[in-house]
């Protein structure tokens, strides 16, 4: 997977690329990764890549020229996909990191300050993405998950896929509990299915924790996704236990609280 990203940061990236999982897929060249510092492609002493707002206002905007520039000298294999980092973009999800990594090359352009000149988007074709309704001071760390959620999905990045496959958000569900040793830790003991040796109950157990953590946590999700008919099953009697657990817990002398 290739990948640029243009910022005015590139130190920024020096610790993360350099450790654990992207470190190993740089290594093994299943990630070619180059960070462009925008100062580079500026003609003035100051390197300025920024100025006012044109119609007055408070902030600094990114300029075109020093991006615009970066990305038309970059190899095409790179210009597959440009992303810009934007907060009114659309949201960064787990289909869209999957998308990333078929994609085989795509550029991240770093919003910063005010924003980044509209014609940046209009002369490279960039898609505005956001990972989340906040604001952050750039979009150095936007990139920097995106581009770890994406090489993830790269084949033989991850030593056992199935890693991937089965983490949260990967079928659109949230993830089921995990343990490990030991099997007792201060009075809480690991669930007795997970040592039954039973792949079966140990599947299905894992399926209804996942079901029901979203149910709980975030019920939209289930909205976005195919359930298959056990699922369904599932999610209606987690209901009824629920509905079941709040009846049982009314006092019968006081009656429901208003």
């Amino acid at each position: 997977m290739n990948v640029a990203i243009l910022t005015v940061f590139p130190r920024f990236f020096d610790s993360p690329f350099g450790e654990g999982m992207i470190r190993i897929a740089r290594r093994d060249e299943k990630l070619n990764v180059q960070v462009i510092d925008l100062r580079d492609h500026t003609d003035d002493a100051h390197r300025t890549t920024d100025d006012t707002m044109y119609g007055g206002g408070a902030g600094m905007v990114m300029t075109c020229d020093p991006i615009v520039r970066a990305w038309e000298g970059l190899p095409p294999e790179f210009r597959r996909r440009t992303l810009l980092t934007s907060a009114r973009g659309r949201r960064f999800d787990e289909p869209m990191a999957r998308e990333l990594a078929d994609a085989d090359g795509f550029t991240i352009i770093c919003g910063r300050y005010k924003g980044v000149d509209e014609r940046v988007i209009a002369l490279t074709g960039a898609e505005e993405v956001s990972i989340g309704d906040y604001v952050l001071s750039g979009g150095e760390p936007a990139a920097l998950v995106m581009v770890d959620a994406a090489v993830r999905h790269v084949p033989g990045v991850l030593g056992d896929y199935d890693s991937a496959v089965e983490d949260s958000f990967y079928e659109g569900l949230l993830g089921y509990p995990v343990y490990s040793r030991p099997e007792a830790y201060r009075g809480l003991i690991v669930p007795e299915v997970l040592m039954s040796g039973h792949h079966a109950r140990i599947e299905g157990w894992r399926r209804e924790q996942m079901l029901k953590a979203t149910r709980e946590r975030r019920p939209d999700l289930l909205d976005r996704i195919q359930l298959k008919p056990e699922d369904r099953k599932v999610l209606a009697r987690l209901q009824a236990e629920e509905g079941q657990a709040r009846i049982g817990s009314v006092d019968p002398g006081k009656g429901p609280e208003s």
